[in-house]
């Protein structure tokens, strides 16, 4: 069963799912985090796109 989340709300989880993945699995690369959120997260194409560039900014300079 599908879940409807507030506008935004699957974005923060998944940057929040990549910073715990992260901290969990320092041998993924960002790339592979990355992927993994968008596929839990059902993220669209321009979401996958903020968050790569959000995660590649702000949390992993």
């Amino acid at each position: 069963m599908t879940t409807i989340l507030p506008e935004g709300e699957d974005l923060r989880k998944a940057t929040r799912w990549i910073t715990e993945e992260r901290a969990a699995y320092p041998q993924k690369t960002i790339k592979e985090l990355i992927e993994g959120a968008c596929l839990k997260f059902d993220l669209s194409p321009l979401d996958a796109e903020f968050v790569e560039r959000f995660v590649r900014e702000k949390l992993f300079k």
